[in-house]
């Protein structure tokens, strides 16, 4: 049945129900990503929450990462009423939309729980959209917000537990929508050989209290820019957002690895140069769908029953192959005397010559 408890809402844009998106492209989505932390090297958390409408499925997962333990509950099970955002353990409520968000993570057989509440210290921002053509098919066509904020409440792993307050702990989350790459792995067909987003990837939300800094770049092995943005976002919502100019990055490399040792990011239109400083890799792509194993991506069918799985790995055993996917980390970030803390999010995927990078597997020079 299409019908559902949202279509009791004046919220439709097409003449299909909520539960029938507008498109039959198989890999519409629509996603949630939060990070939260302590400010420090301490531990990272890491939660996401997906629809995948045309593939009939939903899944979620909590990361947990500190210097040595990785720990991912994940969950899956046929979509049903779009309203439902619980997921075995995990469970999103939105308590005031844009403002007040509890995501919680019920004590479960593998020893993680997690019962915080997210509220937004800064408006949301309209992040570009983007849109890629790779071989005459649309492989991204995204539109997305993000947005700060500061968490309260409680998390635990069998290692240790943390009592979040807002005072120390902080976070930012997007909000994304629209068509990329989920589910089972389609045929390659002409486009063999053809990735979907070879290059840089960066994503740097800096939470610096009355305001924040948010710099992303998406950039291929040929140094096109596919997707950009510099923006200072005030928090106080009468202060206009301001474009800091085309951002220029200097990694610093670690030899041997696709891993940084920090950034240097510069801003033309402002004269701002802003410091960067990972303090915690989160080795986000192990575990949770973004990739790396071909039994768990987002949107796969993991069968007609909901299915709860949890891992733990330990960082040393995994951080050889998470380099290659997406790593985020808490990130410690230094401007003209303001000092932030927030995501410091990069992947090297395929071939940067740029930087050395000469085939997939290359790693960073001496």
């Amino acid at each position: 049945m299409s019908v559902s408890s949202w279509d009791d809402f004046p919220i439709h844009q097409t003449a299909e129900y909520i539960r029938n998106p507008a498109t039959s492209d198989r890999n519409f989505y629509d996603r949630y990503y939060f990070n939260l932390h302590g400010s420090s090297d301490e531990v990272m958390a890491i939660f996401g929450l997906g629809q995948y409408p045309n593939l009939g499925v939903s899944d979620g997962f909590l990361a947990i990462g500190t210097k040595e333990d990785h720990r991912v509950i994940r969950a899956s099970r046929p979509l049903g009423d779009r309203s439902n955002l619980k997921l075995g353990p995990i469970e999103i409520e939105i308590l005031d939309p844009l403002n007040a968000i509890r995501v919680t993570c019920e004590e479960n057989e593998w020893g993680v729980a997690m019962d915080v509440q997210w509220e937004a210290s800064q408006p949301p921002l309209e992040e570009p959209r983007q849109y890629l053509r790779r071989e005459g098919k649309v492989v991204f066509d995204t539109q997305r917000f993000a947005q700060m904020g500061r968490w309260t409440g409680s998390l635990s792993t069998p290692e240790s537990s943390w009592n979040v307050t807002p005072d120390k702990w902080g976070g930012s989350r997007d909000r994304s929508w629209g068509i990329r790459p989920v589910g089972e792995k389609e045929s390659d067909g002409i486009r063999q050989g053809v990735s979907v987003m070879e290059g840089l990837w960066n994503y740097f939300p800096v939470d610096f209290g009355d305001h924040s800094i948010i710099y992303m770049l998406q950039e291929t092995n040929e140094g096109v820019r596919e997707l950009e943005e510099a923006m200072r976002v005030w928090a106080d919502p009468l202060k206009p957002n301001e474009w800091l100019g085309r951002p220029e990055y200097e990694h610093d490399t670690i030899p041997g690895t696709r891993m940084l040792n920090g950034s240097v990011i510069r801003f033309s239109d402002s004269n701002i140069v802003m410091n960067c400083t990972p303090l915690l890799a989160n080795f986000v792509a192990i575990g949770t769908g973004y990739g790396i194993e071909d039994d768990w991506r987002h949107g796969m069918y993991q069968g007609p029953d909901p299915i709860v799985q949890g891992l733990h790995y330990k960082v040393d055993d995994i951080q050889g192959i998470g380099q290659y996917g997406v790593v985020d980390h808490v990130g410690k970030f230094e401007y003209d005397g303001h000092v932030g803390y927030g995501l410091y999010e990069h992947g090297f995927w395929g071939r940067f010559e740029k930087y050395g990078l000469n085939d997939r597997a290359a790693v960073f020079p001496e």
